[in-house]
Order: C-alpha cells, then structure tokens, then sequence
C-alpha cells in the first residue's frame, strides 16, 4: 500500500490498487482519478466490488497493494462513508455495552441518537436544520437500537453532512426507506449534488443514478469495465448487458418435508385482537386486530419507525408483550403453554439481519440443509435425504451450480437467494419474508420476486412479505396490512386485495 498527495486539481487517485478479502480477489487493477467538481457514480451488481472500492477509499482497508493518493484538502477535511455495516456496527457495540440487567429501571437507552450526531459539540444552527428537515426531532433522545432502518440512514447522513467532508459516499441511501423518505432524501441528494462535496453514490441499479451525477465508474467482479462521463457510460452495451443478465430457468418444487406437528382443519394461521404494545411511555402498536386465513399472502407495509418489527416479533414468539393479549398462533392462544420453538418450527424466515449474522465457512449445501435445524450454522448431524431435499430446493430456484461453491464466495445477491432456499426446506406453514430485497440489485431483486411467486403458486407455504420501501412486492399478494398514520400514532389497517 503507498499512500501520497495528489495533484492540486484532484481530488482523488486510485493507481493499480488490489484488494483481497476473505482469501478473494475484491478489487483488481483499479485506476481511478476523482477531480474537482465532479460527481461520482459507482455502478454494479452484487459482487462487483463497490463496498470494497468505497473501504479502501475510506481507510477501512489498509491491506490493500498499489497507490492511494489523497489531495490535501481531502486528508485536511476528511471523507465521510454513510453505509449499512456502519449502522450495523453502531448498534452491536451498543448490545455489546448493554447493561440493563444492572440497573434499578432495567433499561439502558444506549447511544442517543443526537449524541451520534454530534460527537459532544453543541447543538448548532445547522443541526436543528437538518433535524427538522428529515424529521427525526421525535427521537433525539432514543438510543440507536431503538429506531428503525430509516431512522437510522437519517441519523448517520445529518452526522456526515454536519462534518463538512470533502468527499461523501453513500451507499445505496434510498434503501429501506419509506415513500415520502425516499422522496425527501431524492431532494437531499439533489442539493448535495450541487454542493461544494464531492459525492460518491454506490448504486446497484441504472434507475439508481441520480440526474446530477457527473461521471460513473462501473464495476464487475473486482474489474474496471467502464468508466468516464455519465450519458456516455450509461448507454454502453457492455454495462447494458452487465445490469440485466439473463434470468436462470427454475425447477418444479420438491415434495413437501415431513412436518412435526399439525394444525387445527379449520381457522386462521393468525389472529390478533385488540392488541396494544407500549415501551415505557412510548405506545408502539394500538388495538391492531390481523386476522391471516388460510390461502392468504399478505404484504405488511408502512413508514419507517411505525412498528412493523414489532408486530413480527409478536407473531414470531420473540416479544414477552404478547403474553396477556388476545394472540392465536396456529390455533393456539398464547401464553397456553407452547415453547417459542413450538411456534419457531412453523415459520420459514428470511431477514437482513439474519444474512449478516449467518456463520461463515460453509458451503451452499450446508447452508440450505442448516434451515431444517433453524440453526445460523450446521451443527446437528444430516444425511441423504436432507442433501436431496437442499439439492431439489436450489434447482427449484434456479441455484443447481451453486451447490458446491462457497457461501462466502457468492455475490451478496445469489447468498440472499441461498438463504430463501434454507427458509424453505422445512416447508413451512409460513414464509416470512422482512425486506427481503433490501440491498440487492436490480437483477437479484427480479430473482427474489419471481422465486417467491414459484413458491406460492407451488406449495401450501403461505407467504408474509415486510416492506417499508418503495420497492416492489411479489404478484401473489392479496392481503395488505397497512401501518397509517393518525392523531394518536399509527391505526393498522388489514385490507383484501
């Protein structure tokens, strides 16, 4: 690694810089200048090597070869990287510190989200105007495990912005956002565009690259393909071609796997009555009433913050709130005995947090056959028949080449589709499905869609699909439950459709 100064009228050069990660090629041969004055894309599907470019730009890969060289008015300045790993990493430190089983009240807030902003200086002009401007005034004083995945892009956006970088990465910022968030940060992003800081969007779509960007760079398995004006770029064909591959043919379903329980011949999956979940003073969910009949898909959408994760968890077994409220799971009222695994077996999950949590040095295989344990890992002993039930669920999703590869080597888009596989090979009563196409291109949200279409046409799985974006939801959908805003907070409202 050389790291230097660049010339007075760049910004930021890149000379034959190769990264490895995790044994992998990440990036190769990248030769990238960034000037003054222009506005940067990074283009590429799930695997191209955007997150490595943006680590090693950023300093967070030091273990990189070739030349770095930063101008002096970046090293004076400094650049700001507002990505998910960032959120991530926030709030698992803050887990990590939690120390609420010794303290009188039993709660420890953690980190605030306005001592995240601010890093101890003084709340400023500038502060209250960005916190009026994207709406968080309502939870300045919530720590960070305590908001929502919007909630939180917005937090760490005000606290790079306020830092008055040289440079600004943004990775994918409209993810997971709701309608009228994305709408605003559109209008955020606009303004940034035409600012004094150089912005680097990380993108995975075409539709993705903002009207004020400048210049892209497109990135394929760790290569260069493209790179130059944004129009000239854009309407090459070999960036056409990389952007919308070909879809994989899917296969006919396996038979379903034997199931260890039965369920009542008649009534709903779920029901929910009058239900009411209040931490301290803070009322998250009011007198929601859900029923989810047999034959049903449903997709639960609303704002960021509104208390879709909190509904899952009720249903899910993972929140104590349901004990004492009127809840059937699958016939049975809660509380009446049955174990959070009784409950657990019945579910087929799929989650963002789950893919970045899940065990590494496994192959695909073990990965699927991991889901009839509900394990993030293989630790139980398996054989023949439960290698042929993941083998028939990987062709079924168009993944049959993958069977033997690393996990950790597939793109981050071909893992989520592994991972729908391994929520499957139980069968289910129900698949629930928590933004399942958060963070995937284009390409590999088609893939999801299409897969989760395969299974609901197929199979007597039925399918609960979570989005609080703007972003598509699969055909088979024909119950909505809608988080709306109120007076008193948000009413949910279950509508056939």
């Amino acid at each position: 690694m050389t790291t230097s100064t660049a010339s007075a009228s760049t910004l930021l050069q890149l000379h034959r810089v190769n990264l490895v990660y995790r044994a992998l090629p990440a990036l190769r041969d990248i030769e990238w200048t960034v000037e003054h004055g222009q506005q940067w894309a990074c283009l590429g599907p799930n695997g191209a090597g955007k997150t490595s470019l943006a680590r090693v730009v950023s300093g967070q890969a030091t273990h990189f070869s070739g030349e770095l060289q930063r101008s002096r008015e970046l090293q004076r300045q400094g650049l700001a990287y507002v990505c998910f790993e960032q959120a991530q990493a926030l709030v698992a430190r803050d887990k990590k510190l939690d120390d609420s089983e010794y303290r009188p009240d039993a709660t420890d807030p953690g980190t605030r989200v306005q001592d995240t902003i601010l890093a101890g200086r003084e709340p400023d002009a500038g502060f209250r105007q960005w916190v009026q401007r994207l709406g968080i005034g309502h939870i300045l004083t919530r720590g960070l495990r305590f908001i929502s995945t919007g909630e939180m892009r917005k937090t760490l956006l005000i606290k790079a912005i306020l830092s008055d970088p040289a440079i600004l990465i943004l990775d994918s910022p409209l993810d997971g956002l709701d309608r009228a968030t994305q709408q605003e940060m559109r209008r955020v992003i606009d303004e940034l565009l035409h600012s004094a800081i150089t912005v680097v969007m990380l993108c995975r779509r075409l539709e993705d690259v903002p009207g004020g960007i400048s210049h892209v760079m497109v990135l394929d398995e760790g290569t260069l393909l493209a790179s130059g004006p944004r129009d000239t770029i854009l309407n090459t064909p070999a960036v056409t071609a990389l952007m919308n591959p070909p879809l994989p043919a899917l296969a006919e379903l396996p038979p379903p796997a034997p199931r260890e329980y039965q369920l009542p011949a008649t009534g709903p999956l779920l029901a929910l009555h009058q239900v009411n979940v209040n931490y301290g003073e803070l009322q998250v969910l009011r007198d929601v009433n859900w029923v989810f009949p047999r034959g049903a898909h449903c997709l639960i959408s609303g704002p960021n913050g509104c208390g879709k994760s909190t509904l899952l968890s009720l249903i899910t077994g993972d929140n104590q709130k349901a004990y004492g409220q009127d809840i059937t799971l699958f016939g049975i009222r809660r509380g009446s005995g049955e174990s959070v695994w009784d409950i657990k077996q019945k579910y087929g999950q799929l989650d963002n947090q789950l893919h970045l949590n899940f065990a590494r040095g496994m192959n695909v295989i073990e990965v699927v056959v991991s889901g009839f344990f509900d394990t993030i890992g293989l630790f139980d002993d398996w054989g023949d028949s439960q290698r042929e039930t993941a083998h028939q669920w990987l062709a079924a999703l168009g993944l049959a080449h993958q069977e033997r590869e690393s996990f950790d080597a597939l793109s981050f888009g071909l893992q989520r589709m592994v991972l729908l596989a391994r929520a499957m090979v139980k069968s289910p009563i129900i698949l629930l499905l928590d933004e399942p196409t958060l963070g995937l291109d284009g390409h590999h949200r088609t893939l999801m869609l299409r897969a989760i279409d395969h299974i609901a046409a197929n199979c007597d799985t039925q399918v609960v699909f979570v989005s609080h974006s703007a972003g598509d939801t699969p055909a088979c959908i024909n119950q909505q439950l809608v988080f709306e805003p109120g007076e008193e907070g948000f009413a949910v409202v279950c509508r056939d459709c």
